[in-house]
This record gives C-alpha cells, sequence and structure tokens, in this order.
C-alpha cells in the first residue's frame, strides 16, 4: 500500500508561482511512473503532466509547470509559474507502481485575477 501526501496548494494572484509537492509513503518496490493532475469546479479531472521515462505536459500549461522527483525522498514536484485564474482547481498527484495506481487526497490552488 502507497500513500501519497500533497502539500503547497494556496492562494496566489495571476502571474504568480506556486510549487507542489506530493510524498509516497509505505510499502512499495519503485514508482514508475508520476503524473498530476487538476479538477476544476464543475469540470472533469484532467492531466496536467507526467514524469516517467520523459516528462509530458498538456498543452495548456507547457512552458509554465515544471514536473521535478527526488527518487531519494520518494517525492515529486510541480513547479507552477506565470499562474493564471483558469489554473484554479484541485491538483492530485498520482504514482503508477508495476501493480498499482494511488492517488493524493488533492490540495487546492486558486489563482486570483
Amino acid at each position: 500500500q502507497v500513500q501519497l501526501v500533497e502539500s503547497g496548494g494556496g492562494l496566489v494572484q495571476a502571474g504568480g508561482s506556486l510549487e507542489l509537492s506530493c510524498t509516497a509513503s509505505g510499502s512499495f518496490f519503485s514508482i514508475r511512473a508520476w503524473s498530476w493532475y487538476r479538477q476544476a469546479p464543475g469540470k472533469q479531472r484532467e492531466l496536467v503532466g507526467i514524469s516517467a521515462d520523459i516528462t509530458r505536459y498538456t498543452e495548456s500549461v507547457r512552458g509554465r509547470f515544471t514536473i521535478s522527483r527526488d527518487p531519494a525522498k520518494n517525492t515529486v514536484y510541480l513547479q507552477m509559474r506565470a499562474l493564471k485564474p483558469e489554473d484554479t482547481g484541485v491538483y492530485y498527484c498520482n504514482a503508477l507502481t508495476s501493480s498499482d495506481v494511488y492517488w493524493g487526497q488533492g490540495t487546492q490552488v486558486t489563482v486570483s485575477s
């Protein structure tokens, strides 16, 4: 079983920056891929980016968001800059092991205009 704990959300003005982190704990062999998703009010959850052998981002955040990993800490980060009001939502991290998929509890990001 893997537990994912996220932190770093909050309220920021448009154009500002935030960094989210997600740390995995529990019993697992290795995490093959990390992903970040977000869900805006009234909308479906969408993929923000995925980090495996390569890292990819959805078009709306490309060039503004960066996913980085610290394997020694079993932690993944989402650095967000040039934030826009449309980036508002609950952000979830996701970890893929060889056998399961795990989700964090979500952290709220609110970008004011």
